[in-house]
């Protein structure tokens, strides 16, 4: 049985959908990944960021997004948060949303 793939809400999926060209081919590729291998293939696709949290690390000319996810029984993953990361770090902030998000759906 292959991952299910699914977003928190609309808004979540239209941030992921709407990053630049080049960003959103590595991110639809390490999903097809996900999808067909798990959650935890590892960098440099995906991160562990404990709590139950991983972040998928997509890259392309135009810079680096994240998004931020957590499995679910029956092999499905819930994407919580995505964003263009602008800093060294991944931000409290960012982290912070996915956990609340995270919260919500236990």
């Amino acid at each position: 049985m292959s991952w299910k793939i699914t977003f928190f809400n609309k808004k979540v999926e239209e941030d992921a959908l709407s990053f630049p060209d080049g960003i959103l081919a590595n991110f639809l590729h390490i999903l097809e990944m996900i999808e067909e291998f798990g959650p935890t293939i590892g960098k440099p696709h995906t991160a562990p960021m404990g709590g139950g949290l991983f972040e998928i690390r997509a890259k392309g000319m135009e810079g680096i997004a994240r998004a931020i996810f957590c499995t679910l029984k029956g092999k499905e993953i819930i994407i919580l948060h995505s964003f263009i990361k602008k800093t060294q770090k991944t931000s409290k902030k960012e982290i912070d949303k996915a956990r609340k998000r995270q919260r919500e759906l236990m």
